[in-house]
């Protein structure tokens, strides 16, 4: 069974940073572009960014650039989603998805069950 695991979620103080991990099981992820998504509390599924199976990177945000690093490690099924110098505004649910595509094309197919980022003092 195909699966996505989000982890590195949780309790963080603005201006911190979280490593959040997306790791597949059931498949590999190397052939599959990978997306970033968050939702916060009452609001609408937010596109974060994409990296292709050759590590191009797809920004769904002109915002995201600045504090948001995505990378793969294709050895380990893993992708990871770093976010630095985070915000209150930051909090929400952070879910990894896959797509069928090697590229971004703003497709995904299947999506991990989240993990929770609170920004808090």
């Amino acid at each position: 069974q195909r699966k996505l695991v989000e982890s590195g979620g949780g309790l963080v103080q603005p201006g911190g940073s979280l490593r959040l991990s997306c790791e597949a099981s059931g498949f590999t992820l190397d052939g599959h572009a990978i997306g970033w998504y968050r939702q916060a509390p009452m609001m609408g599924r937010q596109a974060l960014l994409c990296i292709g199976t050759d590590g191009e990177r797809t920004d769904y945000a002109n915002w995201v650039h600045d504090r948001f690093t995505v990378s793969r490690d294709d050895s380990k099924n893993t992708v990871h989603l770093q976010i630095n110098d985070l915000r209150p505004e930051d909090t929400a649910t952070y879910y990894c998805a896959a797509s069928r595509w090697s590229v971004c094309v703003g497709e995904f197919d299947f999506w991990g069950q989240g993990t929770q980022v609170t920004v808090s003092s």
